[in-house]
């Protein structure tokens, strides 16, 4: 698979100030989200939705989804990624407003890691990531909050490098928080999983 990066925007309340699109991406609009690139004066490459949230018909690529569906139009938008041979995402306006969306969201980065894909879903001040029988570095910082919970049923072998509390090769559950309110010390966090899909929240 190339490296290719895809950039969507939803419709969500929360958009980062400092938003990073690299040169050649892939930027696509889950529907309201075209609203905010228009804001942006960015151009999105497809538009895909079926325009509940944006209540207008937009120019260029359009997908037009049917109303009655059974997939978010972010998870249709990440499927053209996936066609487009795209292999790491960035999800804005993903987060904020309807809590049962960013849940969905959350669970999308989910599936996207355990189909080997490298996935974000950003808020303000924060992002949400997920590994799959692998390791992730954490950027560098002093302080801030991080958590770690576990999307399977079970995550062993769970180890955590570089922040307050470590672990070393530990078992998480998804019915239990044990992984909840970590910290950053000023070193390089390391946090692998041997088997099982861990999601991630840090500050930035």
């Amino acid at each position: 698979m190339s490296d290719k990066t895809c950039i969507v925007f939803g419709a969500g309340k929360e958009f980062p100030a400092d938003m990073n699109i690299p040169a050649g991406s892939l930027i696509i609009a889950a529907d309201g989200g075209y609203a905010k690139l228009r804001e942006l004066s960015i151009t999105p490459d497809i538009t895909v939705g079926d325009l509940d949230s944006l209540g207008e018909r937009p120019e260029g690529d359009l997908r037009l989804l049917p109303h009655i569906k059974d997939v978010t139009d972010m998870y249709e938008a990440v499927c053209i990624g996936i066609e487009n041979g795209c292999t790491e995402y960035h999800l804005y306006g993903g987060t904020g407003g309807r809590p049962d969306h960013t849940l969905a969201n959350i669970q999308l980065i989910a599936q996207l890691s355990q189909q080997g894909y490298t996935a974000y879903l950003y808020g303000i001040g924060y992002v949400f990531t997920c590994i799959t029988n692998g390791i992730t570095s954490l950027p560098l910082r002093e302080s801030g909050f991080v958590s770690v919970f576990a999307h399977s049923d079970r995550c062993s072998g769970v180890t955590i490098k570089g922040l307050m509390y470590e672990l070393d090769y530990a078992e998480l559950k998804n019915d239990f928080a044990l992984g909840v309110s970590n910290e950053f010390i000023g070193k390089e966090a390391l946090i692998s999983v041997n088997k099982g899909t861990l999601c991630i929240y840090y500050e930035v």
